[in-house]
């Protein structure tokens, strides 16, 4: 782990077939390899968002036939950079279960997939004004966590709704962890109260820079989502983010010895204690 890297996380407003997700999101990516960025990050559902679940399931295909898919590990290897497809909403692979797997995917300079991760904690909420989501009845959640190395340091994967969930990102960060991938299709309400306070957190907690591409906007299936894609150091500050909805690219320089320098500041990493829990 050493040095800077040139990144760029890219804002869509992914639509509902995975030939026109690749359509949408492959300009921004050329733009972003363009302006030098050798590491970039597409979020949640990048391939297609569509919560309707007959037409998601005509839309849906195997991670191996889903041209998005197919199309960015394409990308990647024309334009020489490591791309995280932040997630592509695929079949899963389980016998006898209907439901989808959302899998983010770590793409290399050849074009080779380099690192898996499906969804771990699945969004089944209601919200307070009156939107309700059931993801698991679509998606089939992961069962493992899940880091990747890279020319930089290891990258944590994690998707949206896992934000959450402290205790995921700090194994990821105790795993080796020093950038932690956080795509993301956030719900506007839930985005406006929380998001740039969850990321925030999360980077404290871990010591590790936090990179959260996001979808944002009104997408075809009636969903709005917040945007605001967003980079934070590991002090917690943040270092760029977009402050809209709109399809955009948001680029930051990640100086890789903060993680050192911050882990050694507040050590919180190698405190851990065991302890009974309450009665």
């Amino acid at each position: 782990m050493s040095g800077g890297i040139d990144i760029a996380l890219i804002q869509t407003r992914t639509p509902a077939t995975a030939a026109a997700g690749l359509a949408h999101v492959e300009p921004l990516i050329r733009e972003a390899a363009s302006g030098g960025a050798r590491l970039v990050l597409t979020p949640e559902g990048t391939n297609l968002l569509e919560q309707r679940r007959d037409r998601r399931d005509a839309a849906i295909a195997d991670e191996d036939q889903d041209v998005a898919v197919l199309g960015l590990r394409r990308l990647a290897a024309e334009l020489g950079v490591w791309l995280l497809i932040g997630s592509a909403i695929v079949r899963s692979s389980h016998a006898g279960d209907a439901r989808a797997a959302n899998r983010s995917l770590l793409v290399d300079p050849s074009g080779a997939i380099t690192a898996r991760y499906d969804k771990l904690h699945v969004f089944d909420v209601d919200l307070p004004n009156g939107e309700r989501y059931r993801e698991s009845a679509a998606v089939r959640p992961g069962d493992a966590a899940a880091v990747a190395d890279t020319p930089w340091g290891r990258l944590g994967l994690t998707i949206c709704y896992d934000i959450r969930f402290p205790c995921l990102h700090r194994q990821l960060a105790r795993a080796g962890a020093s950038m932690i991938a956080v795509p993301a299709a956030f719900t506007a309400p839930t985005g406006e109260a929380h998001w740039e306070t969850l990321l925030r957190a999360r980077a404290i907690e871990t010591g590790a820079f936090v990179l959260a591409p996001a979808q944002g906007g009104l997408h075809e299936d009636g969903r709005r989502t917040w945007g605001r894609s967003t980079v934070v150091g590991p002090w917690g500050e943040v270092i760029a983010r977009a402050d809209h909805d709109d399809p955009c690219i948001v680029r930051a320089k990640l100086d890789m010895e903060a993680v050192a320098r911050a882990r050694r500041a507040i050590p919180a990493l190698t405190h851990d204690r065991d302890f009974l829990p309450p009665a």
